[in-house]
């Protein structure tokens, strides 16, 4: 493993529009991967618009990864079934954190950086990366690959440690 360069905090926030694996309905939840972390939202029954709101917190080391995601619908009785998977490449925030280093003395809100879809994400539009009140955060939806609809919003939060994302010399 290497360097450390903070937290990630991920809000799960909402899905939309996600398939059907039961009869009528299906129960989602979403498993979050960074690397080897793994963190998962609760179950929402009956419900294809489920809003989770759920923080899930991470720890950012070099190499930067991929943040993952996966949905599936929870059975009883059978294995979970699987609605759809999306990626997220962190390099663009940890980018826009190391240049509001550089930058420093920032007030209010400040876009940092503008991320399009490609294939280095499941972007679903256009998403910026602002610094906050001294945070570095980034509100994206995701669009599901493997599936005939379903997209899922996230916030996600880079909290760095103390001069953990100072460029290296």
């Amino acid at each position: 493993m290497g360097e450390r360069l903070g937290l990630l905090k991920v809000v799960v926030v909402q899905g939309k529009r996600l398939v059907i694996r039961d009869f009528k309905s299906s129960d989602p939840y979403v498993v979050v991967k960074l690397g080897n972390q793994t963190a998962k939202t609760k179950v929402i029954n009956s419900c294809l618009n489920p809003v989770w709101n759920e923080e899930l917190t991470f720890s950012l080391t070099e190499p930067i990864g991929v943040l993952n995601l996966e949905v599936f619908d929870k059975d009883l009785l059978k294995t979970d079934d699987k609605m759809g998977h999306a990626h997220l490449s962190l390099q663009p925030l940890v980018s826009a954190a190391r240049l509001k280093q550089i930058l420093q003395n920032f007030s209010g809100e400040t876009t940092l950086r503008k991320v399009v879809p490609d294939s280095d994400n499941c972007l679903v539009r256009e998403s910026s990366i602002t610094c906050v009140n001294d945070e570095v955060l980034q509100s994206v939806w995701l669009r599901l690959r493997d599936v005939e609809s379903g997209e899922i919003e996230l916030k996600i939060k880079l909290i760095e440690g103390p001069a953990a994302l100072a460029p290296s010399r």
